[in-house]
């Protein structure tokens, strides 16, 4: 039979006992046994769950309690200088300073700041951003890898394969901290440790290691692509025994095709759910007659519908053919890390209807498609082979004609746009003199980007609310309730414009997707998104519509509270496209226009209800961007158009804002700027303004909110900190054009942290407008 393997499996529980256990931790209710412990019974039920689906090759050390890039930078001493104080104090466990360098530290007379975070290629992971200096140094540290590699080795009585993050990945992954070099400089520096890690391995009894390498599918230069030939050389040549299966993913090798089907590996893992045609591009290489093996990515690890067995038994067909059966091996076209655990777990009553259930598979389920097109492609004829077809068509084909799907109605509008659906109706220059004179805000206005933190008491009054433990009446007087708390506590503190606080809210996506049609939901469907933060994305399986308001009552009800504007809050088109997992049978940008559209009557329904600010968050149009430039324009033109369509409904003083947070700018800073938002609110605390060199270098024409609190971290910035932060913006920008907001929504925070923040935030923009009236 072909050779079956995973490049990776969910490592947050089936039931979320990662998030909780970190949580617990952090905040002192178990013991670090006691957390080491939940590790290793994850880790040991994932191991046995791709061990009893018939997995061949089982991965290790694609586990972490946080970040795998985390993970990396510890594992070869790559700790920032501002931890080494902490790393060397004697009660510093390494538990503690590894989330200190993610979360940020602020006890003992210490205050540091938590490495940069940013999101993970195209998908909605976040990974903590390796820092490098010129005078860097590696050496091993960690033995993580090495005891979870013995780990496994008992649980599974055979040998797993180590997953290791790729040497020139990891640096490309990085920054550099100052001026002078270039982080692939330091890949003669690394490689000795990454000897050493093999070293202790094959002593170990390793047989095959994973090298993920998914920058290969990035557009390089020969800098980066000697990196990758120089890194494998140096590892073949001293360990020619091991097994190296090289890991890339999400896209296609483009200008990297040759190097890639050259290096020095036994086994090449290609993703053919991304990118099938690379498959043909690859038998026509000299490849074809290498000895390397090739791993057919061909069960979509990003995605929840089910496997087309017929269209992936094609590709594995051609592979066999030309390479012969050995030297191919099936997976997933990437971890499954992206993928909810198992949808087994979906016994309740939800949206998840049997019907749409059936279309369905989590990381449990594709598995089991894997080792099923791994026993048909060897036994094509036998009965087992041939029923396994006949059920996977059938509900394939229940699905295309399923009455679920298609709106006709839906499609008509989205075919009847024009042009003017999607401008405002004057320009910027034009509507800012109208919005200043109606909201009549001060230099640096203070707003906070949308949610405030969910307490106990919120999640509990929802959980009795699902579960007809509280009426409908008790839940939304707890709602109101906390809702004029919100904006009395903003009106004491001074905040300009004022937010409800979503206390109604779940998700910022979830929330919007149980109000509109062609959405379902599952139970258990939760994917990491960072750390101990877990999502639960919606299920997009049909056209998309607005039945009636989704935001406006809440909305509407905490303006009447209060005689400071209160922003009406929405997500973006393209950030539910996104963060959901969406429908394969159409066009991406299809799917998005029609959320627009949606989100278009929303914001019309707002305004006419009085709500005179609007935000519309696009955090993920930069997260959505191609991997290769070829690609960049066709999406950036459909993204934007989307944003356009749903904020160019309302009059010139209705202002419009957006928020993006996590994002790397430069290179698409221009569409940006067409999205024609009145205020963006940006990431910068934890780049310490970094961020904001786009817009200046790009002479940026709209308001802006450069973030100066960190939400993603439990210090409390002081207000020197952000005045010094405002004080570096107000230095290239216009101070007319500037707002005062922290990094990202407050949902994930407690009150006390927040309170402080928020109030440090205020007294900093107050200070920074004394320091203009002085200036003057």
């Amino acid at each position: 039979m072909v050779i079956t393997h995973n490049l990776g499996y969910p490592r947050i529980g089936s039931h979320r006992e990662l998030k909780k256990a970190n949580e617990s931790y952090w905040a002192g209710k178990i013991t670090h046994a006691q957390w080491l412990e939940t590790g290793q019974r994850i880790r040991r039920g994932n191991w046995l769950t791709q061990q009893q689906a018939g997995i061949s090759l089982i991965p290790c050390n694609d586990f972490s309690f946080y970040d795998q890039t985390l993970d990396w930078s510890l594992t070869v001493n790559a700790i920032p200088e501002r931890f080494r104080l902490l790393a060397e104090k004697p009660d510093t466990n390494e538990t503690d300073l590894y989330f200190a360098m993610a979360r940020g530290f602020q006890k003992d007379g210490l205050d540091l700041i938590a490495m940069e975070m940013t999101k993970w290629f195209d998908a909605n992971y976040h990974y903590i951003v390796p820092e490098f200096s010129r005078d860097q140094a590696f050496s091993l540290r960690s033995e993580k890898v090495f005891t979870e590699f013995d780990e496994a080795k008992t649980v599974l009585g055979t040998v797993p394969k180590p997953v290791l993050l790729g040497p020139v990945t990891y640096l490309l992954l990085g920054k550099e901290k100052e001026s002078g070099f270039h982080r692939l400089d330091l890949l003669d520096r690394l490689l000795p440790v990454y000897e050493q890690v093999l070293n202790r391995l094959q002593t170990q009894g390793v047989e095959w290691i994973q090298f993920d390498e998914p920058g290969l599918v990035l557009n390089s230069d020969e800098q980066q692509r000697a990196a990758y030939a120089t890194a494998y050389r140096f590892l073949r040549d001293r360990f020619p025994k091991l097994k190296f299966l090289l890991a890339s993913y999400f896209e296609c090798f483009g200008e990297n095709l040759t190097l890639a089907t050259q290096l020095p590996v036994d086994a090449l893992h290609i993703d053919l759910v991304r990118c099938p045609s690379q498959l043909d591009d690859i038998l026509k290489t000299a490849f074809i007659d290498s000895k390397t093996a090739l791993s057919l990515g061909v069960v979509d690890g990003r995605n929840i519908w089910i496997n087309n067995l017929n269209r992936s038994l094609e590709l594995i067909q051609k592979a066999t053919d030309a390479l012969g059966r050995d030297r191919v091996l099936v997976a997933p076209s990437c971890s499954l890390l992206h993928a909810p655990v198992d949808l087994d777990s979906e016994t309740e009553v939800s949206g998840l209807t049997p019907e749409i259930k059936q279309w369905l598979a989590f990381a449990k389920q594709k598995l089991a498609e894997v080792v099923k097109l791994a026993t048909i492609a060897a036994q094509p004829d036998s009965e087992q082979a041939k029923s396994w077809l006949a059920e996977n068509e059938a509900v394939l084909t229940a699905r295309r004609q399923s009455t679920l799907i298609n709106r006709p109605d839906v499609q008509a509008r989205v075919n009847q746009l024009t042009d003017s659906d999607t401008h405002r109706q004057a320009a910027f220059e034009n509507r800012q003199p109208l919005q200043h004179e109606r909201l009549q805000l001060p230099l640096f206005p203070t707003t906070t980007i949308g949610s405030f933190p969910q307490t106990d008491a919120v999640r509990v009054n929802r959980a009795k609310f699902k579960k007809g433990e509280k009426t409908l009446a008790q839940y939304e007087d707890f709602i109101r309730q906390e809702t004029e708390k919100a904006i009395r506590w903003q009106e004491e503190i001074g905040l300009d414009v004022l937010v409800h606080g979503e206390f109604e809210r779940n998700d910022m996506v979830e929330y919007f997707g149980e109000l509109l049609d062609g959405f379902a939901f599952s139970q258990n469907g939760w994917v990491q998104s960072y750390g101990s933060r877990c999502v639960k994305p919606p299920i997009i399986y049909g056209d998309v519509y607005r039945p009636e308001a989704m935001t406006v009552r809440w909305t509407e009800y905490a303006q009447s509270l209060t005689k400071k504007p209160v922003k009406g809050m929405l997500t973006g088109p393209v950030t539910i496209l996104q963060w959901s997992f969406v429908r394969d049978d159409q066009p991406r940008r299809d799917t998005c226009t029609q959320i627009a559209l949606a989100i278009r009557d929303e914001v019309v329904d707002l305004e006419q209800a009085g709500i005179q600010v609007i935000q519309i968050d696009e955090p993920a149009i930069r997260e959505g961007l191609p991997l290769r430039r070829e690609n960049w324009e066709t999406y950036l033109e459909w993204a934007v158009k989307a944003f356009r369509v749903s904020a160019s409904g309302v009059r010139n003083e209705t202002q419009i804002h957006t928020h993006m947070c996590y994002s790397e700018f430069n290179d698409i800073i221009q569409q940006i700027a067409d999205m024609d938002a009145d205020v963006i609110t940006i990431e910068t605390s934890r780049s310490q303004m970094e961020l904001l060199d786009a817009f200046v270098q790009f002479n940026y024409p709209n308001e802006i909110g450069p973030g100066v609190y960190d939400i993603h971290s439990p210090r409390v910035p002081t207000k020197a900190e952000m005045v010094a932060l405002l004080n570096k913006a107000a230095d290239v920008l216009p101070v007319r054009n500037l707002w005062v907001n922290p990094d990202c929504g407050l949902k994930t925070r407690r009150w006390p942290e927040t309170e402080q923040a928020l109030k440090n935030m205020v007294q900093a923009a107050q200070t920074a407008r004394s320091l203009v009236v002085e200036n003057a």
